[in-house]
């Protein structure tokens, strides 16, 4: 399959300025800038830095762009507030650990980084107007989607900094074209506006013909928002941030309608393998065959490798694995991810301690319903028993996700 194809079958193709997806079949030289107010990206950096990915499988040259400068601004685009502006000092930190994300992400793939402060940290301002502001036009900057929404009636209205930061983009595809030869910008739909910058400098400057295009924007659909670095609940790529084992589980949790397309964007599954797949899928929906290979997957490419304590957190979560037979070390690695309270002896009094449930009556109602489990096994009591505890522990489990687990210590 062609990447054009690969592209369409996987929905990874929303905007485009070449009107044939097939021009991607002919590999040139290719950019995508990273925001670099934060120390770490998240999932939805992880969409598009695979999407870079696949052009470079496919033949692509990659330029990967760290935002040192633009990142100083702050990018409007998809925001409805002024973001806070970081110093300096903040953005040049955040450079280094995003950069050494990419590198592990492109696993040994050919790539170049360049930072923009390198050139526009040098430009000087009454050049870029002469130079760059000059070929824009008021009217077209305005109808902007992301200018149009903020100075709406609804709108918290936008500074001239952020109103600028499209033509600073404007200006890195020109600067990447010259320097370095670049003819594509890849991003996230919610960057199209500014995508659509250095296009028509390139075209007006040098007379040359350039393109981009845009993947849809990946939407967490509980919350109804992206998956970004402002987002309450965010899924980062540092584990120290978001644990290699709340990582996976977040993939195991995704629903049954959203598993499919994450599947395309997040992993380098087939056609034959997806479409295999989900047939066994739909056929045993309960087994969540489809978000535990989707979880397997994205875990090996962020991490390098298959969470080391997850599959035995799982274990021990469904009863497979009893408390007796972990060793200090698995067990402090559990303890990480779970929290510990102290036993009073009554269940219920620990589930709503535990924020399992919000009531009593509540926990009373799950426990006469079978979903309270101690160490895997459903009960129906009201109090813990000495046999339970194994280690000085107990797992207290509402249904079967680890996230509505709690240990309970004598």
């Amino acid at each position: 399959m062609n990447i054009s194809n690969d592209l369409l079958w996987r929905g990874l193709i929303k905007d485009k300025t070449f009107e044939d997806p097939s021009w991607l079949d002919t590999p040139r030289k290719f950019y995508l800038g990273i925001d670099a107010s934060g120390d770490s990206m998240t999932i939805g950096n992880l969409a598009v830095i695979l999407l870079a990915r696949r052009l470079v499988e496919a033949g692509w040259q990659a330029v990967m762009l760290a935002g040192g400068a633009t990142s100083l601004v702050g990018d409007p685009g998809g925001k409805e507030d002024e973001r806070q502006l970081k110093t300096p000092d903040e953005i040049a930190k955040n450079v280094e650990p995003v950069k050494v994300q990419i590198e592990k992400l492109f696993a040994g793939q050919p790539h170049e980084m360049v930072n923009n402060i390198d050139w526009l940290g040098e430009e000087k301002y009454l050049d870029f107007l002469r130079d760059v502001g000059k070929y824009y036009s008021m009217t077209e900057l305005l109808q902007r989607d992301f200018v149009t929404a903020r100075l709406g009636q609804d709108g918290s209205g936008i500074s001239y900094a952020e109103f600028s930061y499209s033509l600073l983009q404007g200006f890195d595809f020109w600067w990447l074209f010259k320097n370095k030869g670049v003819e594509l910008q890849i991003g996230a739909s919610d960057q199209w506006g500014n995508m659509l910058s250095g296009v028509p400098l390139i075209r007006k400057k040098e007379s040359k013909e350039v393109h981009a295009f845009s993947m849809p924007l990946v939407i967490d659909r509980s919350t109804g928002r992206k998956f970004g670095k402002s987002e309450a609940g965010a899924i980062w790529l540092d584990p120290a941030k978001t644990s290699e084992t709340q990582f996976r589980q977040f993939w195991i949790n995704v629903t049954d309608e959203e598993v499919g397309d994450f599947l395309k964007i997040y992993t380098f599954i087939t056609k034959d393998e997806f479409d295999k797949l989900m047939a066994e899928h739909a056929t045993h929906p309960e087994q969540r065959l489809a978000q535990n290979e989707l979880s397997k997957r994205v875990t090996e490419i962020v991490f390098g490798s298959a969470a080391s304590s997850f599959s035995k957190i799982q274990q021990l979560l469904t009863g497979e694995l009893s408390l007796e037979k972990l060793d200090p070390e698995l067990l402090a690695d559990i303890k990480k991810e779970i929290p510990v309270l102290k036993s009073t002896g009554n269940v219920v009094e620990a589930l709503v301690s535990g924020n399992l449930t919000p009531s009593n009556s509540e926990a009373r109602r799950l426990l006469a319903s079978g979903a309270v489990y101690i160490n895997g096994v459903s009960v129906d009591r009201d109090n813990f028993e000495n046999s339970d505890f194994k280690n000085g522990f107990l797992l207290l489990r509402r249904g079967k996700a680890y996230k509505d687990s709690i240990l309970i210590t004598e």
